[in-house]
C-alpha cells in the first residue's frame, strides 16, 4: 500500500501537487514510483518554459520502462530539481520530500486535480 499525503492534491496520471501561494511544486507519487521500479533517468523542461495543464513535461525513465511526466498544471517553470539528474533514485525514496520535480508558477487555476481521497479511490 502506498502513502498518498493529505495535504496534497493528485491527477489521475499519478502526479502530485503541493500549493504554497500561486507556486505550485509537483512530483510522481509513491504508486507511481513503486509501479515504475528503479528510476535511472529524469528528463525535465527547463526554468523559463511553459507548461500546459495534461500535456506531456518531461519523462522518467525506469530500468521497466520510459514514462511520461503530465503537467497537472498551467504556468512558467520557475525551478527544476536539479539534484535529480545526479540521483534520480531520490524519486524512489522519498517521491513527496527531496524527489519533487518540478515548481511552476501557475497562470490559470487547475481544473482536474484530485483530492488524496479520490487518488487513493484510483489507486486501490
Amino acid at each position: 500500500m502506498s502513502s498518498i499525503p493529505d495535504n496534497f492534491s493528485y491527477t489521475k496520471e499519478h502526479e502530485w501537487v503541493s500549493i504554497s501561494s500561486s507556486i505550485y511544486t509537483m512530483g510522481i507519487t509513491d504508486y507511481a514510483q513503486a509501479a515504475l521500479g528503479d528510476i535511472v533517468y529524469v528528463q525535465l523542461p527547463t526554468v523559463g518554459q511553459n507548461i500546459t495543464e495534461g500535456q506531456v513535461c518531461g519523462e522518467v525513465e525506469s530500468t521497466k520502462s520510459v514514462s511520461d511526466i503530465y503537467a497537472p498544471v498551467t504556468g512558467v517553470i520557475v525551478e527544476v530539481n536539479q539534484s535529480l539528474s545526479q540521483s534520480p533514485e531520490t524519486i524512489n525514496s522519498d517521491p513527496y520530500g527531496a524527489g519533487w520535480l518540478l515548481k511552476v508558477d501557475v497562470t490559470k487555476d487547475p481544473a482536474g486535480l484530485l483530492s488524496a481521497a479520490e487518488y487513493g479511490q484510483i489507486t486501490a
